[in-house]
């Protein structure tokens, strides 16, 4: 059991903080920087989780966000995350900002992800073709303390670990490799130059080898099963699961509430000014990209639009699918255009550098990313598109042969294998964005904070299923309207 303290108030961050440190500092004096950190951060205290008197109330905290969604929609976001405490987690990424504020803190920031989950790890194919191993959410993104994003991925070990049976030892040791993978990759990039950091990636062949040497035959059948499903998944793929052909006009199929084509969501005149819209954003979006990138979607044309359901925290949030034509009508391209709140992070950690939302995201994705989809971009939506109000997005190809873990199926060997690989991912992303000298300065050589963190996550655990609880309780009493069918 975690060892409990009062956890202190969440300190107001400077807005717009830069997540790295000073490039002239010598790698003397960040050394050192790590070290006093222990001094006015023990690392034994990140282990200490306990209720502030103060704690915002999480279901109001979700409700503040449904405010902002489509309320159709939002039924839907409380239906998932009913299911398990682990769906309650991945949609609790505001509720669990609030909660890390009042938290110790080394006051070593980073790019964050944000909500860095097992769930939030898999695969996708690089411009080369590669599959590449990597984070693959970033809608939270912003600088912030780097030991959020660790806090949150081992406290997914443990929410994970349950719900899939391990006892707590097992699961406490999931968590220490889990945090003994990260100090020792972030103690490898500080000795690293920063290039050969930037270069650093894992593709999915290591992630097959490491399984390989610690599963079953079959397990070692369904990752390979997983994988060639992954790549399967291409707009070629999704134009059949998702789109018709027409008379005139190859068209986005419905499927209500989850798909619905712009031509169900108003009348024929406000489609028609939703689609000239569209085309106008296109527009807008292609100049976030970079030259050979816009010539490239220019050989494709505009077919059809439609508003999509996604995720489980994200649900209720815009999210556009855009059916483009390259050659003809058997060469299509799906992109996604996701509209991007603020950061759940902003509240605690400091306003973004960018003003657009969506920019925020793709700058935060390419900087943690080893590789990112080509047509990765944003834009801002002006007021008479949809509403009278602003919404920035961005915009990344559909499916790119998208493979993601089935993490209900892990054995206690397979999550640890695969929770190492996040470990070190998350490591090399933190590295390319923040002072990984520092960081490892801090961690040292012992496994006090791996200790630590394992402790923290099983405490978090409980306040977890705690706040699913209040949850369901909630969609009881009829406070919240939930739809669990979807």
């Amino acid at each position: 059991m975690a060892r409990t303290v009062r956890n202190p108030a969440p300190r107001a961050l400077p807005p717009r903080a830069p997540a790295a440190p000073a490039p002239y500092l010598p790698p003397a004096d960040r050394v050192a920087r790590g070290r006093s950190c222990r001094s006015e951060t023990p690392r034994l205290s990140h282990a200490a989780w306990e209720l502030r008197a103060d704690r915002p109330d999480p279901i109001a905290l979700l409700e503040e966000q449904a405010a902002e969604r489509v309320p159709e929609l939002v039924p839907i976001r409380y239906g998932r995350m009913s299911a398990s405490p682990f769906a309650f987690y991945r949609g609790a990424a505001y509720v669990m900002a609030a909660d890390l504020a009042g938290t110790p803190q080394t006051g070593i920031r980073v790019q964050l992800c944000g909500d860095a989950h097992l769930a939030n790890f898999g695969g996708f194919a690089s411009a080369e073709r590669q599959l590449l191993f990597d984070l693959n959410d970033f809608d939270e993104t912003l600088p912030g303390p780097w030991e959020w994003d660790v806090k949150r991925l081992a406290a997914s070990v443990a929410i994970a670990g349950r719900e899939n049976g391990f006892k707590a030892k097992r699961r406490a040791a999931i968590a220490r490799q889990l945090v003994r993978e990260y100090r020792h990759a972030i103690r490898k990039f500080a000795t690293m130059k920063p290039l050969d950091v930037w270069y650093a990636r894992a593709s999915v062949d290591d992630l097959q080898e490491l399984l390989r040497s610690q599963l079953s035959r079959s397990q070692d059948r369904r990752f390979d099963k997983t994988v060639a499903k992954g790549l399967r998944k291409d707009s070629a793929r999704a134009f059949a699961k998702l789109a018709v052909k027409g008379d005139s006009e190859a068209r986005i199929r419905a499927d209500p509430p989850l798909i619905v084509p712009i031509a169900d969501l108003v009348d024929r005149p406000g489609a028609r000014r939703l689609e000239l819209g569209a085309r106008k954003l296109l527009d807008s979006y292609l100049s976030s990209l970079s030259g050979d990138r816009r010539r490239l979607l220019e050989r494709f044309r505009y077919a059809d639009l439609a508003r999509k359901v996604v995720g489980v925290g994200s649900v209720g949030t815009r999210c556009w699918v855009v059916l483009l034509l390259g050659r003809d009508s058997s060469d299509p391209l799906f992109l996604q255009a996701k509209e991007a709140p603020r950061s759940a992070l902003e509240r605690f950690a400091g306003r973004s550098e960018f003003s657009n939302q969506g920019q925020r995201v793709v700058e935060g994705q390419r900087l943690m990313q080893a590789a990112s989809d080509i047509f990765l971009g944003w834009l801002r939506q002006p007021p008479g598109i949809e509403d009278l109000k602003l919404r920035d997005l961005y915009v990344r190809q559909l499916w790119d042969s998208k493979i993601s873990a089935d993490i209900a199926a892990m054995g206690p060997s397979g999550m640890a294998v695969y929770a190492r690989l996040c470990a070190w991912t998350l490591a090399r992303a933190h590295a390319r964005s923040g002072d990984p000298i520092a960081i490892a300065s801090y961690l040292g050589s012992s496994d006090v904070f791996d200790r630590a963190i394992a402790a923290f996550a099983e405490a978090y655990a409980d306040q977890n299923e705690r706040d699913h609880a209040a949850l369901l309780h909630a969609i009881a009493i009829g406070r919240v309207p939930a739809d669990p069918e979807l």
